[in-house]
């Protein structure tokens, strides 16, 4: 799926967002020269692997968080974590670096990638912005309804507190 077929999917499935385009952004704490309609709801997307490249995990925090990867691993009892590979990237949620976004879960099966959601989305104006599959545009949406269509698709939405 692509930005055009993801907003299509969207519209589909009457799921409201506003699309912002912008120049491309691969890291959250890049300087930008442009300002999102909802900063609050800006969401930083971490995509990682267990040392035995068998479990992988879709991250997806409010941008001004920082995760700390050695107490995910003590809370959620896996194995030591790192980021993920281009090729991990691309493989398994058909993304390329600096894309990520929890609408790449749509691209494949609910199996290979477990996904955690930031419990703070859900407060406040409860929206998230995310990538539409490219970093050069952010899509904000209600948060209930990127849960809503990940879960009717067949992706567990873990919500917890980073």
């Amino acid at each position: 799926m692509n930005q055009s077929e993801l907003l299509q999917f969207l519209e589909e499935n009457n799921i409201r967002f506003e699309l912002t385009s912008h120049p491309a952004t691969f890291l959250m704490n890049e300087e930008r020269d442009f300002t999102l309609p909802h900063p609050e709801a800006d969401a930083k997307n971490l995509f990682v692997r267990d040392d035995k490249k068998r479990n992988y995990y879709l991250l997806t925090v409010r941008g001004n968080k920082r995760v700390n990867l050695k107490e995910f691993k003590q809370k959620y009892q896996t194995r030591s974590l790192s980021f993920t590979s281009a090729s991990d990237l691309d493989k398994y949620l058909h993304l390329t670096p600096g894309s990520v976004t929890p609408f790449g879960l749509l691209n494949v099966d609910g199996y290979h990638v477990q996904f955690y959601l930031d419990e703070d989305f859900l407060k406040d104006e409860a929206l998230i912005a995310c990538h539409p599959m490219i970093n050069t545009a952010t899509v904000t949406l209600k948060t209930d309804d990127l849960i809503h269509l990940l879960e009717e698709n067949g992706h567990s939405v873990n919500l917890i507190q980073f």
